[in-house]
């Protein structure tokens, strides 16, 4: 079984508000999204998963559907699990 090594989907949340995208610094992001600097942080860097909350407050800023923050979540998850009951 090949195994794609996705990234979270806090990394790609990143990439979306970060320079490339919105141009938003952290604690502007937070802000926008109505959480904590550290809790949107610790999404970004992978450390948190993608709520349900969260994907339906990206969703309500324009940032993609919450289907699709929810699917990379899950998809993230599963191959991770895959991996790891795999040895």
């Amino acid at each position: 079984m090949t195994m794609h090594n996705r990234p979270h989907p806090g990394e790609v949340l990143a990439e979306q508000l970060g320079p490339e995208g919105l141009g938003l610094t952290v604690g502007e992001a937070a802000l926008k999204l109505g959480m904590s600097r550290p809790a949107l942080s610790r999404v970004l860097n992978g450390h948190a998963a993608i709520s349900t909350k969260l994907a339906l407050t990206l969703e309500a800023n324009s940032i993609g559907t919450a289907e699709l923050w929810l699917r990379m979540q899950m998809r993230y998850e599963l191959e991770h699990a895959r991996a790891a009951a795999a040895g």
